[in-house]
């Protein structure tokens, strides 16, 4: 950077980009100048609401005029490249929102296309949880010691539950879930096999299996993911929008079992568990919102330090390795 404020433009409107601009309200030394959306009213609320001082519908226009130093992503994942190689022609900086693209193939040739032009960030922001951070931390510690076994899934009611309209819960707040054609891996459990590659290295798909147990979906909603790492330990990642008793809004639990001490997160509680034993309560909803101030920090951070990003580009490219395993596996 060669100035000490950054510049920072948004693309999007959606339910999602009201979290990246509480985020980027928290951030130091960060100007959000210009917000875009194709509908531009729904920019402009936005925009009044966080006092963004300029919105567009074009976002050519936005960034010749405005000359950000970075542009957040946060449109439909359909048209992430598209907006990802705009910004690298203006020479402004990339973070976009998970998934990179649709396919492994399109996020591969990407990657190749943008090269070193521009730094380029994907907002992977799940593994910026304070519960996960937490836990990296201990490990990182040697509380643990190795971990041998790891479980990390996530289950909802979503698809049960309903609404005074009768449409389920998930769906009422993100209605285009229902027309995803793969569905609750990489909608959902592609924030798990990030955090779970993030705690434990790096690893490989060996099976999966999937179910669609709603009719309101075209999708699975129901995977079970079994991986091994490079250092020899099993695990599952697996989650449920279908699951009868749980909360509409998807609950997370991990499980690490490691030689010295194991660790569980569940409902708010995080423990680790063993000879010297720690407990620590969490605000959920304030896990979440830290989740993406976490991401947007270390963005910013890595902008002015020049340090690699955690969730950089062709980093990522790893998860959705994971991901499009996880589908051949399935045969989807």
């Amino acid at each position: 950077m060669t100035h000490d404020r950054i510049r920072v433009a948004i693309a999007g409107a959606g339910m999602v980009t009201r979290h990246h601009l509480i985020a980027w309200s928290r951030a130091s030394q960060v100007d959000v100048v210009a917000i875009q959306n194709r509908t531009p009213a729904k920019a402009q609320r936005l925009g009044s609401e966080f006092d963004i001082p300029q919105v567009y519908s074009d976002l050519d226009e936005m960034l010749a005029k405005e000359k950000p130093d970075a542009l957040d992503i946060a449109v439909s994942m359909e048209l992430h490249a598209a907006y990802a190689r705009t910004a690298a022609k203006y020479d402004v900086a990339i973070l976009c929102q998970k998934p990179m693209t649709p396919t492994l193939a399109e996020s591969e040739a990407l990657v190749a296309d943008i090269g070193k032009k521009v730094r380029f960030m994907v907002h992977e922001n799940w593994r910026f949880r304070p519960q996960y951070r937490q836990a990296a931390a201990w490990m990182a510690q040697g509380r643990t010691g190795p971990i041998q076994q790891f479980s990390l899934s996530a289950l909802s009611s979503g698809l049960l539950s309903r609404n005074a309209e009768g449409v389920p819960l998930a769906l009422a707040r993100q209605p285009f879930m229902a027309r995803l054609p793969r569905f609750i891996i990489m909608e959902l459990l592609i924030h798990h096999l990030d955090t779970i590659r993030y705690l434990m290295g790096p690893m490989v798909v060996f099976d999966c299996r999937t179910n669609r147990l709603s009719a309101d979906v075209v999708g699975e909603d129901m995977a079970l993911i079994l991986l091994k790492t490079t250092n020899g330990a099993f695990g599952t990642v697996s989650g449920n929008f279908s699951a009868a008793g749980y909360p509409p809004l998807s609950q997370d639990r991990l499980e690490l079992i490691g030689q010295k001490a194991s660790i569980i997160f569940e409902n708010d509680r995080l423990c680790l568990i063993g000879e010297k034993e720690e407990t620590l309560s969490l605000d959920l909803a304030d896990a979440y919102q830290k989740s993406y101030d976490g991401a947007i920090a270390h963005f910013v951070e890595c902008l002015r330090s020049g340090q690699p990003f955690e969730t950089d580009c062709s980093d990522n490219l790893a998860t959705l390795r994971l991901v499009e395993d996880a589908y051949r596996q399935a045969a989807l």
